[in-house]
């Protein structure tokens, strides 16, 4: 059976009871009917434990075994929506990172999914064990290394300082478009300069050059509502796509929104690795699912997530 491991915190909050992970991994399980093994790598504390497992049960082909809770960390953060991508947040709990310890019995995953929040939680050396022992994908969200906890629990954006240390370990890079320009930054700035400013398409387009020359395969960043835009090399020349939305009527909720897209990817690029536009479709079909109730019962099994997707792009090739 092929195998994906979804590695990231499970944290508390107030919006939903468990986000992060749980996003992804239930909705693999559903669209994926107990047809691949869905791993979900996290810590947490010692009380969380069992509920933490009550929320995957019932769910077909998940495998928990790689919950852990042995330094009795786990993330706890309260949320509160300023708009679709930007949120006040405090966090109050601290999940210990991922290490290479972690990983030890899943090299032989197909697919790793990495959806950190915060620049702790994911240790560059894993994914340097990652791609010297093992030959699974790695999916990676640019969300964590652009997060940062302060003391006073206040978690804010930051820019990626160290981001081409990590590029080499990366086979496929998601972000949103505040990420990108978090981690699309000049070598020095003046005080004026920090306006919030969307980065152009010429500037997306020389920072996915720079992504693919440092190894990641492919570059995703979101725009919301419009989309994804995808970046590859197609016979050794960018390949620049806007993969629209898939159109919802009403969005309830946008928690969890970009770790289900991740895990879309995934469960895409699982199925055929190289098909980077097909694993946007399912990464925008999963994203849009999200946004429909606050409840994992939002998603929806393959046959009924293929046909939101052909009724999503008829027409478009």
């Amino acid at each position: 059976m092929r195998r994906i491991a979804v590695v990231g915190p499970i944290p508390r909050d107030l919006i939903q009871k468990w986000g992060c992970v749980a996003h992804p991994v239930i909705a693999l399980s559903v669209l994926a009917g107990g047809k691949i093994e869905i791993i979900p790598v996290s810590h947490v504390r010692e009380v969380d434990v069992d509920n933490v497992k009550e929320v995957f049960k019932g769910y077909l082909g998940i495998n928990l075994n790689h919950i852990t809770s042995q330094n009795d960390q786990g993330d706890i953060i309260s949320l509160k929506f300023i708009d679709m991508n930007n949120r006040l947040e405090r966090q109050t709990g601290f999940m210990d990172p991922i290490l290479p310890a972690d990983m030890k019995k899943l090299l032989n995953c197909q697919v790793f999914v990495f959806v950190p929040i915060s620049d702790y939680e994911v240790s560059l050396e894993t994914l340097r064990y990652l791609k010297a022992k093992s030959k699974g994908l790695i999916i990676f969200d640019a969300h964590g290394p652009t997060t940062a906890c302060l003391y006073n629990g206040e978690r804010m954006r930051k820019f990626w300082i160290d981001r081409d240390q990590w590029l080499p370990y990366l086979d496929v890079l998601k972000m949103n478009i505040e990420e990108a320009q978090a981690s699309w930054f000049k070598k020095e700035y003046e005080s004026t300069d920090f306006a919030h400013q969307e980065p152009s398409r010429a500037e997306l387009r020389s920072f996915a050059v720079h992504c693919l020359s440092k190894g990641v395969k492919c570059l995703y960043i979101t725009l919301d509502s419009r989309g994804c835009l995808v970046y590859y090399l197609k016979r050794k020349r960018l390949h620049e796509e806007l993969v629209p939305a898939i159109k919802v009527n009403h969005v309830v909720d946008t928690t969890g929104c970009g770790d289900s897209f991740a895990g879309g990817l995934g469960y895409g690029l699982l199925q055929k690795p190289k098909d980077y536009l097909g694993a946007a479709r399912f990464a925008n079909a999963l994203g849009a699912l999200r946004t429909q109730g606050k409840t994992f019962g939002v998603f929806k099994p393959l046959n009924e997530t293929l046909q939101i997707i052909r009724q999503g792009y008829v027409g478009t090739g």
